[in-house]
């Protein structure tokens, strides 16, 4: 076509869509400057510390959450690689900090900018020169050469410092995320805790003359009075938003997961943002983290609300996290390396989207499928080993060229181990019958005794109620508290758990034979059960909420990915998950998919025990799961036997929503047999006791297994578990007093 029969043509189409060719002409011009325009650069400093010496407590996880936070950034928020900057260990001194704060934010950054500073590492309190709000202590970072030869003073970064570094920043997109502590610390069962606290005394540390001596300068370069500087630090940050792993008077803690230390913070935070199917503000995502405080309660046992806060008067809590859009599809994981060994391309891939409690059901012949840019499939890949959070595979399926460096990764089958243990940590406190315990629990098949040192999963710890174990318990107002010598189960972060300890005489053998080994069992169950948790990958499209009964509003709910991804699928706020006692709560499962679906409902209590609230029906149990395309169901419904009162003391709850594609034949026929058994009446709920949790989680197992078998060719070793036609969520109900 000629020029003139291209703008003859082109003139006639744009007056057909009434726009003139000069007007288009200047909209075009209008245009070209906006694309001309700088994109906002996206800058980050990420600072983590394992060795501490001099005295200073290393840590185990705060490199894990560099790494986990840089392969976020890059790969779900869209920052260059060059532009972040990870500094560790022996660079991160006091003045290793700050001048790369320097250098990298404060240097680099326009306005418009995005910029993040992370720091994991320890956290401890100096005295103020200057308290503000009755405070008089100031909350610091500890950097590697903390310690000085006078053990009153270091050299560690004030608050103030950091709020001042701060202010020098040239954009008001800045995020500080900090995932330490400052307040006391210590071991906490099989935890270490981030705070610096524990090894001196704050009243009466007073950092180094350096540090006093540059926050000076930094007051000189931004023309602040030290009045001006004291209203400034009463209202609140300098800019942008901060996040914070805990509050200042609780723990953050660097805890064990399969494979790898983490901070519980950091890994709660990247892991649920990989999965996020839809950009949502600060405000939001801090509600939802709630919903996921299993990744830190699993591991720690500890209260560890995390917290956010923003520029005041701004409305930074309604903007997006990191000041930036995610600029990929949600996934669990992302393919850093790719070789060809023969006929054969090997990967190696990053699973930062992984929730911890899943992570065991990621073993040799897991599934993944590689996605484009529009959530597709254009390949698989099979998991060959597993070390942490770095995976490695063989692509199965697809052409090996699509196969690249930066290409995402969605679960599609994952492989339950077929010999998953309860681990079981020892403590001292059993003294002389620590040898008898290990034996006894050793007999029990698959429980499996472990050391609690900080470098292995503990689950749960047997010992005896101590006298400090008393104290906590009287402070925390829990009523009912189990006696001091008292043996039962702790928390890998040393809380009792409920209706597991017995008299103070009791010996460490009679309490595992006779009260605890069908303990273990059903907490084994529980946490296969939990393994199964496939709610953000599994593309069925279900959802679930649990709120007061009469009220109008949900309180906690959680959909699928395929449920998220479906635009028709109504998907509501949530509204939080607090709940005093005595609240009675309905639970609401919606059924979104165009064909009928198989429902199961389990709840697990704060001791452990299960409880199947649905099906009801146990003379037809098949028909009773059924929940047809498009249709919700209500627990407990009008004609059941029961309601859901929730009851003290202060606990957490978890609600397992259990949809297939096909009925779990085996699992239904023996909870069928159970019921029968105890002459369970039609519409009551079924508990799972003694010595059947095993069988019934292994029937279900080998229901999900055939599912996914019918599709795909699966090692013998696991069970496998496919997410195009199985979902199960996961909700916590937390009663608080």
């Amino acid at each position: 076509m000629k020029r003139r029969h291209f703008l003859q043509f082109g003139g006639s189409l744009l007056a057909s869509l009434g726009i003139s060719q000069v007007e288009f002409f200047q909209r075009a011009n209008r245009y070209g400057k906006v694309l001309a325009q700088n994109t906002p650069r996206k800058l980050a400093l990420l600072v983590g510390i394992n060795n501490y010496t001099d005295g200073v407590r290393p840590l185990r996880g705060c490199l894990m959450d560099v790494e986990m936070q840089r392969e976020l950034l890059i790969h779900r928020f869209g920052f260059q690689p060059q532009d972040i900057l990870v500094i560790t260990d022996s660079q991160a001194t006091r003045q290793g900090i700050i001048t790369a704060f320097e250098n990298h934010l404060i240097k680099q950054a326009k306005p418009g900018d995005v910029a993040v500073f992370h720091f994991s590492g320890h956290g401890s309190r100096v005295v103020d020169p200057a308290p503000i709000n009755g405070k008089n202590l100031n909350g610091t970072m500890v950097p590697i050469d903390t310690v000085t030869a006078d053990k009153n003073v270091v050299k560690d970064i004030m608050g103030k410092t950091l709020f001042l570094l701060m202010s020098a920043v040239q954009t008001e997109n800045l995020t500080v995320v900090l995932d330490s502590c400052f307040s006391g610390g210590g071991d906490r069962g099989n935890l270490v805790v981030r705070s610096a606290r524990f090894e001196r005394e704050t009243e009466n540390i007073k950092v180094d003359a350096a540090e006093l001596e540059y926050q000076q300068k930094l007051l000189s370069q931004l023309n602040f009075s030290p009045d001006k500087f004291q209203e400034l630090r009463e209202k609140g940050i300098a800019k942008g938003v901060s996040l914070t792993s805990a509050k200042d008077n609780q723990l953050a803690t660097d805890a064990r997961f399969d494979g790898f230390n983490a901070g519980a913070f950091t890994y709660l935070l990247t892991r649920y943002l990989w999965q996020q199917n839809r950009n949502q503000s600060l405000s939001k995502i801090f509600v939802n983290l709630a919903l996921r405080t299993q990744d830190m309660a699993q591991y720690s046992g500890m209260i560890q609300v995390p917290e956010y806060e923003v520029k005041p008067g701004s409305d930074y809590g309604n903007k997006l996290v990191y000041f930036s859009e995610q600029t990929n599809r949600s996934a669990e994981g992302v393919i850093r390396e790719v070789k060809e060994n023969g006929k054969e391309v090997e990967v190696e891939f990053w699973l930062g989207g992984i929730a911890s409690q899943s992570l065991e059901g990621f073993q040799k012949g897991s599934i993944f499928s590689l996605i484009d840019n529009q959530g597709k499939e254009i390949g698989q890949i099979e998991q060959i080993s597993r070390v942490g959070l770095v995976g490695y595979g063989k692509v199965i399926k697809g052409n090996s060229d699509l196969v690249k460096q930066g290409i995402l990764l969605r679960e599609r089958v994952r492989g339950i181990p077929t010999d998953l243990t309860l681990k079981v940590g020892l403590d001292d406190s059993l003294g002389a019958e620590k040898s008898l315990a290990e034996k006894e629990i050793n007999a029990i098949n698959r429980i499996e005794v472990v050391g609690v040192n900080q470098t292995d999963v503990v689950h749960y710890i047997l010992g005896r109620v101590r006298e400090n174990n008393s104290r906590d318990l009287q402070r925390l107002s829990i009523s009912n508290p189990p006696p001091v010598g008292a043996i039962g189960l702790f928390t890998s972060g040393g809380k009792a758990v409920d209706n597991t300890f017995g008299i103070p005489e009791e010996s460490a053998t009679k309490a595992i034979q006779e009260r605890l080994k069908s303990k273990f069992k059903s907490l084994l169950a529980g946490r296969i059960l939990q393994t199964l948790v496939t709610g953000d990958s599994s593309t069925l499209k279900v959802s679930s909420s649990i709120q007061p009964v009469n009220s109008t509003s949900a309180a906690n709910i959680v959909s699928s990915r395929g449920n998220q991804e479906d635009k028709k699928a109504p998907i509501s706020s949530v509204q939080g998950t607090k709940f005093k006692p005595n609240t009675e709560i309905q639970i609401t499962i919606q059924n979104n998919e165009s064909r009928n679906l198989f429902i199961g409902v389990v709840l697990i209590d704060s001791s452990g025990d299960l409880l199947v609230l649905f099906p009801r029906d146990w003379d037809t149990p098949e028909d009773a799961a059924l929940v047809a395309a498009g249709k919700t169901i209500t627990l407990p419904r009008i004609e059941d036997n029961y309601k859901i009162l929730l009851k003290g003391p202060s606990g957490t709850l978890e609600v397992l929503v259990l949809a297939s594609v096909l009925p779990v034949r085996n699992a239904l026929k023996g909870l069928q047999n159970i019921a029968r058994s105890r002459n369970t009446a039609k519409g009551s709920p079924l508990g799972i006791g003694e010595d059947e949790p095993d069988k019934v989680i292994g029937d279900l197992l080998i229901d999900f297994d055939n599912m996914t078998r019918a599709g795909v060719q699966l090692v013998s070793t696991i069970r496998g578990v496919d997410t195009t036609k199985i979902a199960v969520l996961s909700s916590l109900v937390e009663v608080v007093e």
